[in-house]
């Protein structure tokens, strides 16, 4: 049976519905918003919520799945072909300081796989854009991921939140440029681009944080797994991974050795 592949018409809805998030997010001015505490203590305001009342009125059709930061998990989507996987504003941290490192992310799973995603970042200008089979793009002009060999003289972006609490105190001293940034979709569209070589993680997150961004960095020709070098497969009951890998070909063999000698038991989750 062929892999799933993604439509043109899927990247045709994907950027539609960026651009209105967008016009939406417009209506708010980052560093001047207000906060509220979710359980769990991590932050949501009133643009995360407009968002992804917008993305949800926009994106699912008849038969199609929906998972969502800002939802209610409805598992219902497991009997679904087709889910739609959504953060409405990833970064709401940096959003709210008014750091240029948020965005919006939508990705299409098909039977599992992630086969297209789209990412907005409005304080930069950056729409990305791909889909199995159909190519990557930023601001519509085609990118690849990286052809670097090995971790020598390359980017890592890494996650903010975990460079000040010093979880990337042990990776000092590898040889490459550490680049702390917010949004993990953000950082895996850069990836997707070629602008960095890696982005790890062995801080759990949701499959909302990075379908599009998986979608986009495999299309772009790099590798997306989880530290324990298992894949990421979609739409599962329990939406959390133990952390996640994504990075250009040529470069993945010197992360995992990278995690192994540096990362310690965390990345045996």
């Amino acid at each position: 049976m062929a892999s799933p592949r993604a439509k043109p018409q899927d990247l045709e809805r994907i950027a539609a519905a960026l651009e209105r998030a967008a016009e939406v997010l417009a209506e708010f001015t980052p560093g001047a918003v207000a906060a509220e505490r979710k359980a769990g203590g991590s932050p949501v305001t009133e643009a995360d919520r407009r968002v992804n009342e917008v993305l949800a009125r926009l994106l699912p059709g008849p038969g199609e799945g929906w998972l969502s930061e800002e939802t209610a998990d409805d598992l219902g989507r497991l009997a679904c072909r087709r889910v739609w996987v959504v953060d409405p504003l990833d970064g709401t941290r940096e959003f709210v300081l008014g750091l240029p490192e948020w965005c919006v992310s939508v990705g299409l799973v098909e039977e599992g796989e992630a086969v297209a995603g789209g990412i907005v970042n409005p304080a930069t200008g950056e729409t990305f854009l791909g889909g199995r089979g159909l190519g990557v793009t930023r601001n519509g002009r085609p990118v690849a991921a990286s052809r670097r060999e090995g971790l020598a003289g390359a980017t890592v972006l890494a996650s903010r939140n975990e460079v000040e609490r010093g979880e990337w105190e042990a990776f000092a001293g590898g040889g490459w440029e550490l680049r702390p940034l917010g949004s993990v979709a953000y950082k895996l569209a850069l990836v997707a681009a070629g602008v960095a070589e890696a982005s790890w993680t062995l801080v759990p997150k949701n499959e909302w944080d990075v379908a599009a961004g998986t979608a986009l960095v495999e299309e772009a020709g790099g590798v997306v797994q989880q530290p324990n070098g298992k894949p990421c497969r979609f739409n599962r009951p329990a939406t959390l991974y133990p952390g996640l890998i994504a990075c250009s070909p040529g470069v993945l063999a010197d992360v995992l050795r990278e995690i192994a000698e540096r990362g310690g038991s965390r990345c045996e989750r």
